[in-house]
Protein backbone atom coordinates (compact mmCIF):
# COMPACT_ATOMS: atom_id res chain seq x y z
CA UNK A 1 0.00 0.00 0.00
CA UNK A 2 2.28 2.36 0.99
CA UNK A 3 5.52 3.53 -0.92
CA UNK A 4 7.23 4.78 2.69
CA UNK A 5 9.47 2.06 5.26
CA UNK A 6 7.20 2.88 8.10
CA UNK A 7 8.58 2.87 11.17
CA UNK A 8 6.62 2.78 14.48
CA UNK A 9 8.17 4.65 16.92
CA UNK A 10 6.10 2.99 20.33
CA UNK A 11 6.86 0.16 22.35
CA UNK A 12 3.05 -0.04 22.92
CA UNK A 13 1.25 -3.68 22.24
CA UNK A 14 -1.50 -2.10 21.05
CA UNK A 15 -0.25 0.21 18.33
CA UNK A 16 1.61 -2.62 17.12
CA UNK A 17 -1.31 -5.05 16.83
CA UNK A 18 -3.43 -2.31 14.96
CA UNK A 19 -0.44 -1.44 12.68
CA UNK A 20 0.38 -5.01 11.96
CA UNK A 21 -3.67 -5.30 11.33
CA UNK A 22 -3.13 -3.10 7.98
CA UNK A 23 -0.77 -5.56 6.99
CA UNK A 24 1.58 -3.17 6.02
CA UNK A 25 5.40 -3.93 6.95
CA UNK A 26 6.67 -1.69 9.33
CA UNK A 27 9.81 -1.60 12.13
CA UNK A 28 9.58 -0.78 15.95
CA UNK A 29 12.07 2.00 16.81
CA UNK A 30 12.04 3.61 20.13
CA UNK A 31 14.15 6.05 21.26
CA UNK A 32 14.27 6.78 25.56
CA UNK A 33 13.82 10.01 27.45
CA UNK A 34 12.08 12.04 25.25
CA UNK A 35 10.41 14.51 27.26
CA UNK A 36 6.29 14.47 27.10
CA UNK A 37 5.39 18.09 29.24
CA UNK A 38 3.23 20.55 27.32
CA UNK A 39 2.80 24.54 27.45
CA UNK A 40 -0.78 24.53 30.31
CA UNK A 41 -2.77 26.70 27.86
CA UNK A 42 -3.02 23.98 25.16
CA UNK A 43 -6.85 22.89 24.39
CA UNK A 44 -7.06 18.63 24.82
CA UNK A 45 -6.78 18.35 20.90
CA UNK A 46 -3.59 20.26 20.95
CA UNK A 47 -1.87 18.12 23.84
CA UNK A 48 -1.52 14.92 22.25
CA UNK A 49 -0.63 16.33 18.91
CA UNK A 50 2.33 18.69 20.43
CA UNK A 51 3.48 15.55 22.40
CA UNK A 52 3.37 13.29 19.41
CA UNK A 53 5.30 16.05 17.33
CA UNK A 54 8.19 16.65 19.80
CA UNK A 55 8.48 12.64 19.71
CA UNK A 56 8.90 12.96 15.74
CA UNK A 57 11.63 15.30 16.11
CA UNK A 58 13.39 13.39 17.71
CA UNK A 59 13.46 10.89 14.96
CA UNK A 60 13.59 13.50 11.69
CA UNK A 61 17.46 13.88 11.46
CA UNK A 62 18.06 9.82 11.88
CA UNK A 63 15.82 9.20 8.67
CA UNK A 64 16.65 7.77 5.07
CA UNK A 65 14.82 9.53 2.55
CA UNK A 66 12.42 6.68 2.26
CA UNK A 67 11.27 6.04 5.63
CA UNK A 68 8.40 7.99 7.11
CA UNK A 69 7.90 7.05 11.45
CA UNK A 70 4.50 7.57 12.87
CA UNK A 71 4.42 8.87 16.35
CA UNK A 72 1.76 8.79 18.96
CA UNK A 73 0.26 9.75 22.26
CA UNK A 74 -3.12 9.47 24.04
CA UNK A 75 -4.94 11.42 26.93
CA UNK A 76 -7.97 10.87 28.37
CA UNK A 77 -9.77 14.65 29.35
CA UNK A 78 -11.91 14.61 32.16
CA UNK A 79 -13.30 17.98 33.78
CA UNK A 80 -10.53 20.21 32.63
CA UNK A 81 -8.15 17.80 33.87
CA UNK A 82 -5.65 16.05 31.34
CA UNK A 83 -5.54 12.15 32.63
CA UNK A 84 -2.43 10.72 31.54
CA UNK A 85 -0.34 7.60 32.57
CA UNK A 86 -1.14 7.28 36.37
CA UNK A 87 2.03 7.25 38.71
CA UNK A 88 0.83 4.51 40.99
CA UNK A 89 -1.67 2.82 41.98
CA UNK A 90 -3.58 5.33 44.26
CA UNK A 91 -3.37 7.54 40.80
CA UNK A 92 -4.78 4.99 38.90
CA UNK A 93 -7.88 4.62 41.53
CA UNK A 94 -7.55 8.53 42.17
CA UNK A 95 -8.32 8.24 37.84
CA UNK A 96 -10.96 5.67 37.71
CA UNK A 97 -12.68 7.32 40.17
CA UNK A 98 -13.12 10.61 38.70
CA UNK A 99 -14.23 8.62 35.22
CA UNK A 100 -16.36 7.08 36.99
CA UNK A 101 -20.77 7.46 36.07
CA UNK A 102 -19.43 10.30 33.89
CA UNK A 103 -18.79 11.21 30.28
CA UNK A 104 -15.01 11.98 29.64
CA UNK A 105 -12.78 12.79 26.48
CA UNK A 106 -9.65 10.36 25.02
CA UNK A 107 -7.65 12.20 22.76
CA UNK A 108 -4.83 10.71 20.44
CA UNK A 109 -2.42 12.66 18.12
CA UNK A 110 -0.76 11.51 15.69
CA UNK A 111 2.70 12.89 13.61
CA UNK A 112 3.63 11.50 10.38
CA UNK A 113 7.67 12.77 9.77
CA UNK A 114 9.77 12.11 6.63
CA UNK A 115 12.73 13.84 5.11
CA UNK A 116 10.92 16.79 3.95
CA UNK A 117 7.41 15.91 5.08
CA UNK A 118 5.72 16.57 8.79
CA UNK A 119 2.15 15.92 8.89
CA UNK A 120 0.07 15.70 12.16
CA UNK A 121 -3.46 15.37 13.52
CA UNK A 122 -5.90 14.23 16.68
CA UNK A 123 -8.73 12.19 17.29
CA UNK A 124 -11.07 12.71 19.82
CA UNK A 125 -13.50 10.19 21.28
CA UNK A 126 -16.13 10.64 23.89
CA UNK A 127 -17.01 7.92 26.57
CA UNK A 128 -19.18 7.02 28.75
CA UNK A 129 -18.38 5.44 31.83
CA UNK A 130 -21.23 3.74 34.75
CA UNK A 131 -20.72 4.31 38.32
CA UNK A 132 -17.89 2.06 39.31
CA UNK A 133 -18.04 0.58 43.02
CA UNK A 134 -14.88 0.64 45.12
CA UNK A 135 -14.65 -3.15 44.02
CA UNK A 136 -14.77 -2.98 40.76
CA UNK A 137 -12.09 0.10 40.61
CA UNK A 138 -9.77 -2.17 43.24
CA UNK A 139 -10.39 -5.29 41.26
CA UNK A 140 -9.36 -3.76 37.69
CA UNK A 141 -6.41 -1.85 38.75
CA UNK A 142 -5.22 -5.21 41.19
CA UNK A 143 -5.76 -7.64 38.62
CA UNK A 144 -4.74 -5.81 35.47
CA UNK A 145 -2.26 -3.11 36.61
CA UNK A 146 -3.09 -0.09 33.99
CA UNK A 147 0.08 1.82 34.70
CA UNK A 148 0.93 1.94 31.06
CA UNK A 149 -2.33 3.43 29.83
CA UNK A 150 -3.45 6.96 30.05
CA UNK A 151 -6.68 7.19 32.25
CA UNK A 152 -5.51 4.54 34.14
CA UNK A 153 -7.66 2.10 31.70
CA UNK A 154 -7.66 0.25 28.52
CA UNK A 155 -11.46 -0.09 27.21
CA UNK A 156 -10.27 -3.46 25.73
CA UNK A 157 -9.76 -5.06 29.09
CA UNK A 158 -12.10 -5.79 31.87
CA UNK A 159 -12.79 -2.70 33.25
CA UNK A 160 -14.38 -1.72 29.57
CA UNK A 161 -16.51 -4.94 29.60
CA UNK A 162 -17.88 -3.98 32.62
CA UNK A 163 -17.76 0.00 33.05
CA UNK A 164 -18.46 1.70 28.86
CA UNK A 165 -22.13 2.40 29.01
CA UNK A 166 -21.52 4.15 25.71
CA UNK A 167 -18.75 5.58 22.94
CA UNK A 168 -18.82 7.85 20.05
CA UNK A 169 -16.08 7.77 18.20
CA UNK A 170 -13.41 5.62 17.18
CA UNK A 171 -12.93 2.47 19.46
CA UNK A 172 -9.57 2.27 18.65
CA UNK A 173 -8.82 5.72 19.07
CA UNK A 174 -9.49 4.79 22.96
CA UNK A 175 -7.42 1.62 22.37
CA UNK A 176 -4.61 4.53 21.93
CA UNK A 177 -4.16 4.80 17.81
CA UNK A 178 -7.12 5.63 15.69
CA UNK A 179 -6.27 3.02 12.82
CA UNK A 180 -8.73 3.94 9.95
CA UNK A 181 -7.74 8.03 10.35
CA UNK A 182 -3.79 6.48 10.33
CA UNK A 183 -4.79 4.26 7.24
CA UNK A 184 -6.70 7.26 5.38
CA UNK A 185 -3.70 9.67 6.17
CA UNK A 186 -0.92 7.15 4.78
CA UNK A 187 -3.30 6.86 1.60
CA UNK A 188 -3.52 10.42 1.14
CA UNK A 189 1.10 11.00 1.51
CA UNK A 190 0.99 8.27 -0.94
CA UNK A 191 -0.76 10.23 -3.01
CA UNK A 192 0.86 12.78 -2.51
CA UNK A 193 4.85 11.33 -3.52
CA UNK A 194 3.49 10.02 -6.96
Amino acid sequence: MTKYKIILASNSPRRKQLLSGLGIPFEVRVLDGIDESFPSDMTMEEIPKYIASRKADVYAGSLADDELVITADTIVYCDGEVLGKPKDRDDAYRMLRKLSGKHHHVVTGVCLVGKKLHHEFSVVTEVTFKDLSDDEINFYIDNYKPFDKAGAYGIQEWIGYIGVTGIHGSYFNVMGFPIQRVYEELKMLDKLKS
